[in-house]
């Protein structure tokens, strides 16, 4: 075991560490690490890994059954002390401050350019509305929004479990309104697009309620 000093007390912040640590790592090396069996090792992965703090990946090397690779998602990286929060707020009240709302406006428009450009350009190609949010909710959760979606009967909800940027939202709430015209852009003209649900009010998690309003034309 490489010299990091295990200090913690519950069996899911020693994994963590050990992953945070380590990088990578099978149950089975993770066991060896921390003196449990193999079973024990795999059961508290699985809860890890509903709780969303953990994600695994088969690998396979050579002959033999292929191996689970556990590492950490954004979520159980945000479980270590992060100083990029007060950072931002820092920042975004000395941009307010010294250049002036405007200023501020100006970047939040800019970040909008730069995403909706990136988005369009990865769902190049991609047609129909399902589709375009299930390959969207997988670029979102590349970012830490753990994003998924779900229909009931006619109306789609986009959910995201997680806002990564939920310290510069709250100091600036442009960045809200930045994200959904985002959204209506990407779903197209021929949805009709709301929250639900908002992390910066209280709620645990943002949601977006699509409606189609006419004939895809995605």
């Amino acid at each position: 075991m490489e010299n990091y000093p295990i200090r913690t007390k519950h069996a899911a912040d020693r994994f963590l560490t050990l992953l945070k640590t380590r990088g990578p790592l099978s149950a089975a090396v993770l066991a060896g690490e921390l003196g449990i069996t193999g079973e024990g090792a795999r059961l508290q992965l699985v809860k890890l890994a509903e709780e969303g703090l953990v994600q695994s990946e088969s690998t396979s090397k050579g002959v033999g059954r292929p191996v689970l690779i556990w590492s950490l998602t954004p979520l159980g990286n945000a479980r270590f002390p992060d100083t990029h929060t007060e950072l931002t707020r820092e920042l975004i009240q000395t941009i307010k401050n010294v250049l002036g709302k405007e200023a501020l406006d100006n970047v939040v428009n800019a970040r909008e350019k730069n995403q909706l450009e990136k988005y369009n350009n990865a769902l190049q190609g991609v047609t129909g509305l399902e589709n375009r949010l299930t390959s969207f909710a997988a670029i979102r959760s590349g970012e830490g929004y753990l994003a998924e979606w779900k229909k009931e009967g006619n109306t789609y909800y986009f959910i995201e479990n997680h806002c990564p940027i939920c310290c510069a939202a709250t100091e600036c709430d442009n960045i809200c309104t930045s994200e959904m015209r985002t959204f209506v852009s990407i779903l197209g003209e021929a949805t009709n697009v709301s929250r639900a649900e908002h992390i910066i009010n209280g709620a645990r998690r943002c949601v977006y309620k699509i409606e189609q309003v006419a004939a895809p034309t995605l």
